[in-house]
């Protein structure tokens, strides 16, 4: 059967629609558009959200957990509860994300979401967010940026490692992250580009000739920018510098309040625009918790408000993408249609996915979210369940 969707607008994100109509039949969408435009027959379901926004599903490419739990357990049960309660916040897709560890529990945990990733049944008829490719953050980075990352489990880059991990995945690894600074980086930055991934650089202490030279080589986006990188110098940018400048790299921020200033935020936005700039939420197992001990990887956290530290360093965030919004259209002053790009088609072309995901269009995934006005989630629908 058919369903209709009706809301005060839709965002696609390139464009608001008004007074808007979504059709979608088992989990695609069938059209999009207003109601002068698409008729709604009595053969159709037909759902009405009233003042409410449709805009596409949330894409959070770094998130290493939720709901008490680390995606590094790889488990059933731990996947479940992540899943679910990302899908409680607007994320219908998402990247379980990695932190350095010992090799074996690293491998062991790449095999179990790879494994995840290759199994779609298990999301059959559940609004849980999907798993669209695996975030390898560490063990090539920096011991001088690390920060909570493991000293003693951080490795040089080589191509026998990176192939090793990437055979542990089954080719699963959609993001990476990288210090190209790294005797080695350059060769595994070129090999995984060559195989598909997105190449980001990050916990980093990299000078900026260190950093073009790895753009040159593949790299394309960067990880949780001004944070585990090389301050911004007028003498020597480093990689911040042309993190900033560069308007061909993207690059990702957490806008939670804690990680960077407010002034910081609306310079990154300023710097990367509409099309560059993307939303994280680099949630560890405490977010939806409270406050208390968890883990992130094989660290030991404290969470105190929306702090998360490990021997007094930030340790990740337990913020939610739909929080990040928000945030986002106070802090910057930007409308709701123009943020939501930041956290839906900007990531989907990151992660090669637009064929499917990313924006409301005919043909694409019917991951849907229902706003209010102000960024404020009604419901959440992943490939057509849940409405």
């Amino acid at each position: 059967m058919k369903t209709a969707l009706t809301a005060a607008a839709l965002i696609t994100p390139t464009k608001r629609l008004e007074n808007a109509v979504l059709v979608m039949e088992d989990s695609r969408i069938e059209a999009v558009g207003t109601r002068d435009q698409i008729a709604i027959t009595q053969s159709m379901k037909h759902v009405d959200f009233g003042d409410s926004v449709l805009a596409p599903g949330f894409i959070d490419m770094h998130i290493h957990g939720a709901a008490g739990h680390d995606v590094m357990e790889g488990t059933s049960d731990a996947l479940t509860a992540v899943e679910t309660l990302l899908a409680a916040h607007g994320v219908t897709s998402y990247c379980p994300t990695t932190v350095t560890a010992p090799m074996d529990k690293t491998l062991a945990a790449l095999e179990q979401l790879g494994r995840s990733i290759g199994d779609a049944s298990k999301h059959a008829g559940k609004v849980r967010a999907r798993p669209v490719g695996i975030h390898l953050e560490g063990p090539f980075i920096s011991t001088a940026k690390c920060g909570v990352h493991p000293i003693a489990d951080i490795t040089a880059p080589t191509l026998v490692l990176f192939d090793q991990l990437w055979n542990a995945s089954q080719g699963s690894v959609r993001v990476m992250t990288i210090a190209p600074e790294l005797s080695g980086a350059e060769e595994v930055i070129r090999e995984a580009s060559k195989r598909g991934v997105c190449v980001s650089l990050g916990h980093s202490n990299a000078l900026a000739a260190e950093t073009q030279k790895a753009i040159a080589a593949g790299a394309a986006h960067v990880t949780h920018t001004f944070n585990a990188m090389r301050p911004l110098d007028h003498r020597e940018p480093g990689i911040l510098g042309v993190a900033l400048s560069d308007s061909g790299l993207t690059a990702d921020i957490i806008a939670d309040g804690v990680h960077v200033a407010p002034e910081i935020l609306r310079l990154f936005l300023a710097c990367k625009k509409d099309d560059g700039a993307v939303l994280i939420s680099d949630g560890i197992s405490a977010t939806g918790m409270g406050d208390g001990k968890f883990k992130l990887g094989t660290i030991e956290v404290e969470v105190r408000g929306m702090e998360c530290r490990a021997n007094g360093k930030l340790a990740g965030s337990v913020l939610t993408l739909d929080r990040a919004v928000r945030n986002v259209m106070q802090i910057s002053q930007w409308k709701l249609e123009r943020v939501v790009r930041l956290a839906t088609l900007n990531p989907a072309r990151i992660l090669g996915i637009t064929d499917r995901k990313g924006s409301l269009a005919p043909g694409k995934d019917a991951d849907i979210v229902v706003l209010t006005p102000h960024g404020e989630i009604v419901k959440t629908i992943i490939g057509g369940v849940g409405a």
